[in-house]
């Protein structure tokens, strides 16, 4: 009930307001279990895609966010469940990847669509990196649900980092034809075969958005981003000590 209610009052206002259009939704199955592997380009990505599905989809998000105090915290717990998201414990020695492979499992089993996004996080510019074979391949193997490959389209640019009021545009979706993993079932702990597994699914995704593939984690990108970026701040900082000391020591005409 909260779910549709949900869908109905943000999914309705998203496709009313940014009208997203859609190739492939003749590949969602009508019923029965699925995996969605998506990019991932925007906070808005698991919102726009279960909005132009009929069926539920739920995605797994930072258990933060149900257990923040206050009424703020209430209202931001309300709204993750009623949008479908499982809360994910990311302490212990595996953190998120466990708790992931626990929930996507748990959502297969029941016959649901589990959506998914195997870069791990968001893309920092655009382009689309390497997929973790973790989550996504074990969920696929264990439970030999087909991997249903999703393109994001301009997602990123609707509300860039920094920009509090969202562009209105039309952003899109790919679906691609579900890829059938069972020649594999049973092999989820023989780390070739996930890397296998979820380069195809990468592959896939690459073909159907068109991005820039880069063979590095996303969280990798990013740490190095931060890094030249605070080097350049660092550097910045340092010549404007060292022209301010030159017109210090510089004598008057």
């Amino acid at each position: 009930m909260i779910y549709g209610a949900m869908k109905f009052s943000i999914g309705g206002s998203l496709k009313l307001a940014f009208r997203p259009w859609v190739e492939g939704l003749e590949n969602i199955p009508a019923e029965g279990p699925a995996i969605l592997a998506s990019n991932h380009l925007s906070f808005s990505d698991s919102f726009f895609l279960p909005a132009v599905l009929d069926r539920k989809v739920t995605f797994i998000a930072k258990a933060e966010y149900f257990t923040s105090p206050g009424v703020k915290g209430k209202l931001t717990a309300a709204f993750f469940k009623g949008v479908g998201q499982l809360p994910v414990d990311r302490s212990g020695a595996r953190g998120a990847g466990e708790a992931a492979i626990k929930a996507g499992i748990a959502v297969i089993q029941g016959g649901g669509l589990f959506g998914i996004y195997p870069e791990g996080t968001r893309s920092p510019d655009g382009r689309l990196y390497r997929g973790k074979p973790g989550g996504l391949a074990r969920v696929a193997l264990a439970t030999g649900a087909p991997v249903i490959p999703v393109a994001m389209i301009d997602t990123e640019k609707i509300q860039p980092p920094g920009k509090v009021i969202p562009k209105l545009m039309r952003p899109g979706i790919r679906i691609g034809k579900p890829l059938d993993f069972s020649r594999y079932h049973g092999m989820e702990n023989d780390r070739f075969i996930l890397r296998s597994v979820t380069d195809e699914v990468m592959y896939e995704i690459m073909k159907l958005s068109g991005q820039e593939y880069v063979d590095i984690y996303a969280t990798a990108a990013k740490r190095q981003l931060a890094e030249e970026k605070a080097a350049a701040e660092k550097a910045e900082k340092a010549a404007a000590k060292a022209d301010k000391a030159e017109k210090t020591e510089r004598p008057a005409a």
